[in-house]
């Protein structure tokens, strides 16, 4: 199957999901102390706001819903109605006064990331040239590093003692009254993030609406050949080579994303609560951690379609284990070391496991099911890492007592993903998507 020429503007438009994705949980993350002090949160409060994030829950049931109504409908259908419910769900964090509002906005907010991943990879697989596959998949991973790092950067200007906090506090005299508390006042930088949100998924949904239907979609269609819920299933556990890949896929990027979901939604809080660090600081850091990651996956975009994938996996492990080392045997409470962490933790991000798990999550299943084998794993994904999210905050306590027994436990996964990656790692660099069916499945797809 040819595919289209011009795929770097349409990567563009659809990586913005990404943004949305990554942006939504750490503008969660960025003001997390100033929800949790505003509407009186404990750490079991803030659990559950993990658990149906985009980060966990709300991603995991959209996606399973999203993959298999992009192979049923078209990618094109999800790129038309997604990011409503996304903004729908913004709004409603924006305008929380209480925690169920807040819940309810992390949930939509959550549900409509799920949505948009499987469609928003397949498409952008399916419409790259052969030797730009890799590429494209590494500019929509910079999406995701340059959501946090402006949404961060946003935190980090109008958080309490930030240089924009005085426009802050104005807007919010203006809007609660001159007798609203502190914790009120503050709470309004964090609202400010999440319109920032608003208004990037107000640009991408007009950017997406534009975008022609998927060529392998369409020729799916053209042959009958689209796949509802019970075909995916049925393909899904009767075929013993797309059962094989769901397991390799699901393990290498379970157990990596179970650290980086903790990563992605705590990391600021544990700078603050175990590192002792300010909220603006906090941020500072975290931000400087997304931008490594941008420079990073910007080199590698270069050489991913040139040089074997399973150097750059084993490499962003590698850092990734090293920087929990040196947490683990130093702590969070040393300065430098804690740059250190946060710089090794940023290149794994560059050229990490979700970067192989959206490209080989796109290669290695038909067209057919494509989507919804995406769905279906990024459902099982996120759900566990919603599971994971809760018993992490039971570690690791109130205050980050159980800091150092955490840090281990991210150690172990990440061992098991660096492993089983490095085995299992499949030779699809400069092969069609066509080629790569064929040569797994033979001729019947």
């Amino acid at each position: 199957m040819a595919n289209n020429k011009g795929s770097l503007k349409s990567t563009l438009a659809v990586s913005l999901n990404n943004y949305l994705d990554a942006g939504a949980i750490v503008a969660g993350a960025s003001g997390l102390t100033l929800w949790q002090n505003y509407l009186g949160l404990s750490e079991l409060h803030l659990g559950w706001l993990n658990f149906i994030s985009a980060n966990c829950l709300g991603a995991a049931i959209g996606a399973i819903i999203g993959g298999f109504l992009a192979d049923k409908y078209g990618r094109k259908f999800i790129f038309t109605y997604n990011l409503l419910v996304y903004m729908l769900g913004v709004l409603l964090i924006m305008c929380s006064i209480n925690f169920p509002m807040l819940l309810a906005g992390f949930l939509l907010t959550g549900i409509s990331v799920g949505v948009g991943v499987p469609a928003s990879w397949t498409y952008i697989s399916e419409s790259s040239e052969v030797n730009n596959r890799g590429r494209n998949i590494c500019i929509s991973q910079m999406s995701w590093g340059i959501g946090p790092m402006c949404i961060l950067l946003l935190g980090m200007l109008f958080a309490p003692g930030g240089y924009l906090f005085d426009w802050v506090q104005s807007l919010a005299v203006v809007l609660s009254g001159t007798d609203a508390n502190a914790d009120t006042i503050n709470v309004f930088s964090s609202r400010i993030v999440f319109f920032s949100l608003f208004v990037v998924a107000f640009i991408a949904w007009n950017l997406q609406r534009g975008l022609q239907e998927s060529a392998e979609f369409t020729a799916q269609k053209a042959e009958g050949k689209q796949a509802g819920l019970v075909d995916n299933i049925k393909v899904l556990f009767r075929n013993k080579v797309a059962v094989k890949t769901v397991v390799f896929l699901a393990v290498i990027y379970l157990t990596w994303n179970l650290v980086a979901s903790v990563m992605g939604f705590f990391q600021p809080h544990i700078y603050e609560s175990a590192g002792g660090m300010s909220n603006k600081d906090a941020n500072m850091l975290s931000c400087i951690s997304w931008a490594v990651v941008v420079a990073v996956t910007f080199l590698i975009s270069y050489l991913v379609d040139k040089v074997a994938h399973r150097i750059f996996y084993v490499f962003g492990l590698l850092c990734a284990l090293s920087a929990w080392f040196i947490i683990v045997g130093i702590g969070v409470s040393n300065l430098v070391w804690l740059w250190v962490f946060t710089i090794l933790w940023g290149i794994n991000n560059g050229c990490s496991v979700q970067v192989f798990y959206a490209l080989w999550g796109s290669e290695l299943f038909p067209a057919k099911f494509r989507a919804g084998a995406q769905g279906l794993m990024f459902f099982i994904v996120r759900g566990l890492s919603a599971v994971w999210g809760l018993v992490f905050t039971y570690i690791y306590g109130e205050n980050g007592e159980g800091f150092t027994l955490a840090a281990y436990c991210m150690v172990g996964l990440l061992l098991i993903s660096l492993v089983v990656g490095m085995i299992g790692a499949p030779n699809t660099r400069g092969k069609s998507l066509d080629v790569i069916t064929k040569e797994r499945y033979g001729d019947s797809y």
